[in-house]
């Protein structure tokens, strides 16, 4: 038996010749008809990219095409391919960039330029278009948008930061000094030594008007002492260029506290993003967005750290893109302020949105609390509050706080007219006088209603799905598609980075919901709008939409 199988002879497949064939085969024609590559083809074509065509002055040499470079960009983001130089050899190694490209080479420079120039200001444009077609085949109803938000880390040098504190501590003491070197000049020039105002010594003093005032004294030269002229001569070569320096940090910072300098536009911010998960501070952007159905709808790239602050210009840019405003909003208690409820209420918006101690206030303990100000008996006829021993506190003041946008708050406060000898004191209150309470009646009446809704069986639902929405669509950027930070510096270019890391996302699960059936349509009364639909592939390639 044994020699039987050693006289077998071993046969192996034949292995194809690499010398040129007179009837060649077609590389491409192994890329499956339903593979994600031509899904991206189909897109691309019925997208409206005249704003990125007027771009393109003519003449000098020929360009590549920007709709096979939007393309390229596109399958290469769906594919968490970042980097120019990846794309530059995809192009030349895998067929499905081949196909895609119709053999094209653009270098890594051409994709980078097109990338961060030609996009610029587009990407969002290119992105609503694209969302429009998940509409028309009914993936979205864009009638409800899950927002959230997380911060990604930015390119820039962790260790760049400006400080808003610091620039303006810094830039009060050089003002202090140049006004103490200028008084000491002035008095030199008139040759009578007086005691210098104070007043006139901390006066602000900004670069322009330090400008001025040295050529004035230039122009004094021949009677400066030696000692003044060398002054003079500081403040022209070493202080004014710092002050300029403190003035354009401070143009910078705006409202912001801190900036990076090798990426003005970041924000320090903290991540929580260690193995300690205990918040570093890293120059950063605050990335919002919008889901339905995992799909995102709408993204905001801000720079602020808080979510607070980027409701109201998140909703009205999904205004401008769409023509359109949700009905419904789910979001978690970041973004449960008065100033919030009051914009979702002028927009017509259902805000099925938490607000702070939301979940605190469903304890028993919270409830069975009598000195807590919300469980304290409210006569809105008089405007008055009844303690826990049954004395009126009385409207005392009123008072307005101001936000970070703007916003002003009117707040009440009242105060009992006499808690001496009270034996329930120790545990009311620990104030020295009578107790004082402020109340905001606006926010409260925001949060009666949005609580009965949050509880309501619609309500429910949503806050059910929120985390499955936006949580998930978070947790596949940052763990699957390795999307922990930008590659671009400056806030244009992150906003197309983000844009195409969106659009991938979106085209990654468009071509997974074309090839699996399954229901889309919400359990509540408001969606119930949407049919199931599928997608097919025709034998010709093209795509179909079919009612399940």
């Amino acid at each position: 038996m044994g020699a039987t199988q050693r006289s077998m002879k071993v046969q192996f497949k034949s292995f194809p010749s690499n010398n040129p064939s007179l009837f060649p085969e077609d590389i491409f024609a192994k890329i499956p008809e339903n593979h994600p590559v031509r899904l991206v083809a189909q897109v691309v074509d019925q997208l409206d990219i005249d704003p990125i065509l007027n771009l393109y002055k003519g003449g000098g040499t020929t360009s590549f095409h920007p709709r096979m470079m939007i393309k390229v960009l596109f399958y290469s983001y769906l594919n968490n391919i970042y980097s120019c130089r990846k794309m530059e050899k995809a192009l030349h190694e895998n067929i499905y960039f081949m196909w895609l490209s119709g053999n094209s080479t653009p270098d890594y420079r051409t994709i980078n330029y097109f990338r961060g120039k030609r996009l610029k200001g587009l990407i969002q444009g290119l992105f609503a278009d694209v969302v429009m077609l998940l509409h028309q085949l009914e993936y979205v109803s864009l009638n409800v948008q899950y927002i959230d938000g997380t911060k990604i880390e930015s390119a820039a040098n962790r260790y760049t930061f400006v400080w808003k504190g610091s620039v303006e501590k810094n830039k009060a003491k050089l003002e202090l000094k140049i006004n103490d070197i200028l008084n000491q000049i002035e008095a030199q020039i008139k040759q009578e030594q007086k005691e210098i105002n104070k007043e006139e010594i901390v006066k602000p003093i900004n670069s322009s008007e330090l400008r001025q005032k040295i050529s004035q004294l230039n122009e004094k030269n021949s009677v400066l002492a030696k000692d003044s002229q060398k002054q003079l001569k500081k403040l022209n070569e070493q202080d004014l260029p710092r002050l300029e320096k403190y003035e354009k940090q401070l143009e910078i910072l705006g409202e912001r506290n801190s900036f990076s300098k090798t990426d003005p536009d970041a924000t320090f911010m903290r991540l929580k993003d260690d193995h300690m998960q205990n918040g570093q501070l890293k120059p950063a952007y605050n990335t919002q967005i919008s889901t339905e159905g995992q799909f995102i709808t709408h993204f905001s790239i801000h720079q602020t750290p808080a979510d607070t602050t980027t409701l109201e210009s998140h909703l009205d840019s999904f205004e401008q893109q769409y023509g359109l405003q949700s009905q419904v909003v789910v979001a978690d208690a970041g973004y449960g302020s008065e100033e919030n409820y009051d914009i979702m209420q002028q927009k017509q918006i259902d805000p099925y949105v938490k607000f702070n101690y939301f979940h605190k206030e469903q304890k028993r303990k919270y409830k069975n609390d009598p000195f807590s100000p919300q469980n304290l008996y409210y006569n809105s006829k008089d405007d008055y509050y009844i303690c826990p021993m049954g004395q009126k506190m009385q409207l005392v003041d009123k008072s307005t706080r101001t936000t970070r946008n703007g916003y002003n708050s009117e707040i009440s406060h009242y105060k009992a007219s006499r808690c001496e000898g009270c034996p329930l004191r120790g545990m009311c209150h620990k104030s020295e006088g009578n107790r004082k309470i402020e109340i905001n009646h606006n926010l409260n009446k925001h949060k009666e209603k949005v609580r009965e809704m949050l509880h309501s069986e619609e309500g429910l639902y949503y806050r059910r799905k929120r985390p499955v929405e936006v949580e998930a669509v978070f947790g596949q950027m940052k763990s699957n598609n390795r999307f922990t930070r930008f590659t671009l510096k400056g806030f244009s270019k992150i906003e197309i980075e983000f844009g195409l890391m969106a659009l991938g996302h979106n085209l990654r699960k468009a071509f997974v919901k074309m090839n699996k059936s399954g229901n889309n349509s919400p359990k509540t009364a408001k969606n119930t709008h949407l049919n199931t639909y599928k997608l097919y592939y025709e034998q010709d390639g093209q795509l179909s939409v079919r009612a399940a």
